[in-house]
């Protein structure tokens, strides 16, 4: 908003109105740059999964179900009394059973060998989503330090 005064003195005074017509320019182009440039980052994403010490260590408890894959690829269910083999093709009814009975809680813990191709820990992910499982946990064995492994040898 400018204020137009007659007086002599007033026509050689600054005017003091902010010209925002640059800034909106350089925002424009900015924003058309970041659009750009957004998805072409997001397409070659990649990213490594971090490790952790585990410092936390929480005992399973008996109310938990736990599918477990052992280094040959089969199946064990082990639903608080120890873990039972479970052939491949019986283990999406199972889960289906278990999980339709469950109204809040349909989490359960995945335990697979390390040297386990990720496919079979894939298959079994997707096995417990169509059955009803919400949540897949991954039970991991704890890092030892250094300090520990002499202190227990």
């Amino acid at each position: 908003m400018a204020l137009s005064v007659t007086s002599a003195s007033a026509k050689s005074a600054v005017k003091a109105d902010i010209n925002v017509t640059p800034l909106i320019d350089v925002m424009l182009v900015l924003l058309i740059i970041f659009m750009i440039v957004t998805p072409i980052i997001a397409a070659g994403f990649q990213a490594s999964i971090p490790r952790s010490a585990n410092p936390e260590n929480r005992p399973e408890g008996p109310d938990e179900i736990r599918l477990g894959i052992d280094r040959d690829g089969k199946f064990y269910l082990d639903l608080g009394s120890g873990p039972m083999q479970v052939r491949d093709e019986d283990v999406p009814a199972r889960l289906q059973a278990i999980y339709a009975a469950r109204s809040q809680d349909k989490i359960l813990f995945l335990k697979a060998d390390q040297n386990l191709d990720f496919g079979r820990v894939q298959q079994a992910i997707e096995i417990a989503r169509s059955a009803g499982v919400r949540v897949v946990g991954a039970i991991t064995e704890q890092k030892q330090s250094l300090t520990k492994k002499k202190e227990g040898s």
